[in-house]
């Protein structure tokens, strides 16, 4: 009898882990290599992690959704202290589940990414899972900052700063956009002074 409790007690246990919110990356573990259609001042391409992490640190930064207050506020941030991160040898790429061609209008767009920084477009959400990051469900009904309609999942805002051993050197994550982008320069630059 206490061998099935301790049995049915373990099967719960193991389907609670299972069903549960997935643990985002910790600072140590490796980062899940991924390529995505991105855009860049308007254009689109393809980003590939590991080919980026031969230049150095890649700062992949996961936000709910172009073109909505704190997202803007974040990108206009990023892109205002891009020059800075290149100092420290890093890139800034932004991953949502945006479609790709809101991204080229987002890339471009001067009041935010203004062309200074790629974002990918992870449609389907399977990036920002693999990096643990929560993906919710959109209500429906939701308009942008344009007021165009959002038809997409949002990703939890969650920065992973990449070392160039792509492992994960920073994990930002629940602080206001600013602060955010504050602290993923901060890593950034730590890294840059151990070099």
């Amino acid at each position: 009898m206490k061998t099935q409790i301790k049995q049915g007690l373990l099967t719960a246990l193991l389907g609670m882990a299972l069903v549960g919110p997935a643990m985002a990356l910790s600072e140590g573990d490796s980062a899940p290599d991924f390529q995505a259609a991105a855009a860049l001042n308007g254009n689109a391409f393809t980003f590939a992690l590991r080919d980026n992490l031969k230049k150095g640190p890649v700062v992949v930064y996961f936000y709910p959704s172009a073109y909505t207050n704190g997202c803007n506020i974040q990108a206009h941030t990023f892109a205002e202290k891009n020059e800075r991160f290149k100092a420290a040898g890093a890139q800034i790429v932004g991953v949502s589940l945006d479609s790709i061609a809101r991204l080229k209008n987002f890339s471009a767009d001067p009041d935010f990414c203004a062309g200074k920084i790629a974002v990918a477009s992870d449609a389907d959400g399977k990036i920002a899972k693999s990096y643990g990051v929560n993906v919710r469900t959109a209500t429906r009904g939701r308009k942008d900052t344009r007021g165009n309609d959002i038809d997409h999942d949002f990703a939890e805002r969650t920065t992973f700063v990449v070392g160039s051993d792509g492992r994960v050197a920073g994990v930002v994550g629940g602080v206001s956009p600013t602060e955010n982008v504050d602290k993923a320069l901060t890593i950034v630059q730590g890294l840059a002074a151990s070099r």
